[in-house]
């Protein structure tokens, strides 16, 4: 046996009788020879089963009980009644106590009545732990998925939503990160405020601040109004800043000292305003690598990656590729009013062989267009891209025989370049991914070889 009791009663030989019994029964046993005492210590710990006198000086059994179960409903009681007040002890079970004992008390009767107590406290921890399990892995909308890995993630979205912590997602292009971010505040408690993401890498660094901490008149050239910032307009909500990796060292220290000292100044102000945001940011980087490196500050770095979250690629997540499919399948069949029954066999097959560089966005894509292609009630292989039927090459070797006469890097670079951006119908945020590339390496590389939108 083991669990712990409290023994209130007045009479100290019947503290001792009792505490002789229990303790040799493997209970834990403490004592208060009233109800003013009991209060006292239930003050500093808590008890599994309080058993209580009901007739004793100062406070009754009876008001005790109440207090203890105002405090904490689920808190086990057993009274002991003297002969002839019975109607007390029924009074007693009514208003919330386990069970009565009758004075003189039976060892028998005792033992008998408190293990059935702990029975029941059994019963209770129990169905807290699953009901603490069942909240920490419950559905997030938009989180789909039944590998473990990304169980992991949603238990600890469930977790750290409603808290205010800083949260650092990690995770290739088109894994999800802002679905995470909004998942996390629509589970908190800012979820009726406002939440703005905002990629970084798309914001040339000579407009970031302005972009997030506003900007007063005459700040610069074409500052003609006051401009609040995304952190003022996000006020006890929530601010997403996805690629974080792109972010300049001085604009670094900035955000460091707005999380900090929770306020921020505007470009061109003199006064300090204090916000209220909670920050997520998001990488497809190494930050770690980049602090030893010095692209990244350190000191910035610790503060946002308080609760990291790391998404898996979708190569990595098995089944759930069709899981996915079918999700997204059902998505545009109905929003494009073509009705159809799904994929088929050999199309799936060929889903499951690729590696999936641009993960979940990607597939989205693959399966939008092979909504629109479809002929017949079912995806069929010829209605997915070319790109998706061919099997991943094996190490070291390249998908086409090398040309006797060599190649050109450069224009290989270039007609790859070149590709993506068709692809993404010259969307540079959308053609970066599936390169490998940041929004800026990709806008450098458009510059260097002089490409540009055909007329």
């Amino acid at each position: 046996m083991s669990g712990s009791i409290l023994i209130i009663d007045d009479e100290k030989g019947q503290r001792d009788i009792l505490s002789a019994i229990l303790t040799k029964m493997g209970y834990k046993i403490d004592t208060a020879s009233g109800g003013e005492e009991a209060l006292q210590q239930l003050q500093h710990r808590e008890f599994d089963l309080l058993l209580t006198d009901l007739k004793m000086q100062g406070i009754s059994g009876m008001e005790l009980l109440e207090r203890v179960l105002t405090e904490n409903p689920s808190q086990c009681v057993v009274m002991m009644t003297a002969h002839g007040t019975i109607d007390s002890a029924v009074e007693a079970m009514k208003k919330g106590a386990f069970d009565y004992l009758e004075k003189p008390l039976e060892r028998e009767d005792l033992i008998l009545t408190v293990q059935r107590a702990f029975e029941r406290i059994g019963l209770l921890k129990e169905n807290k732990a699953l009901h603490k399990k069942l909240a920490e892995t419950k559905r997030l909308p938009n989180m789909i998925g039944e590998h473990p890995k990304m169980h992991e993630v949603v238990r600890v979205i469930n977790k750290i939503a409603p808290t205010s912590t800083t949260v650092l997602i990690y995770g290739e292009s088109g894994t999800g990160k802002e679905l995470v971010a909004r998942a996390i505040h629509d589970g908190s408690p800012r979820r009726d405020k406002a939440f703005f993401a905002i990629n970084c890498a798309a914001i040339p660094d000579s407009l970031m601040e302005s972009e997030l901490f506003g900007h007063e008149k005459g700040a610069f050239t074409g500052a003609g109004t006051r401009e609040i910032g995304i952190f003022e307009a996000a006020e006890g909500g929530t601010v997403f800043l996805d690629e974080i990796g792109e972010m300049n060292i001085a604009m670094q220290a900035k955000l460091l000292r707005a999380i900090q000292e929770k306020e921020i100044r505007r470009v061109g102000g003199k006064v300090n305003i204090p916000v209220d945001v909670r920050i997520i940011s998001a990488t497809n980087k190494d930050l770690e690598h980049e602090t030893r490196r010095g692209n990244f500050r350190e000191d910035l770095f610790y503060r946002l990656n308080v609760i990291r979250i790391t998404l898996p690629p979708l190569r990595e997540r098995g089944n759930d590729i069709v899981t996915l499919a079918d999700f997204f399948l059902k998505k545009y069949s109905a929003s494009c009013g073509i009705p159809l029954k799904g994929i088929a066999k050999p199309a799936l097959k060929i889903l499951l062989d690729y590696s999936w560089p641009g993960n979940v966005r990607q597939l989205e894509s693959v399966i939008e267009r092979g909504v629109l292609m479809a002929e017949s009630e079912y995806i069929q292989p010829e209605d997915l891209p070319a790109e998706v039927h061919h099997e991943a090459s094996p190490a070291g070797s390249l998908p086409f025989d090398f040309p006797a006469e060599g190649i050109s890097i450069d224009n290989l670079e270039r007609d790859l370049i070149m590709k993506a951006m068709q692809r993404a119908d010259w969307v540079i945020a959308k053609a970066a991914p599936l390169l490998g590339m940041s929004y800026k390496t990709l806008q450098y590389r458009l510059e260097k070889f002089g490409i540009g939108r055909p007329e």
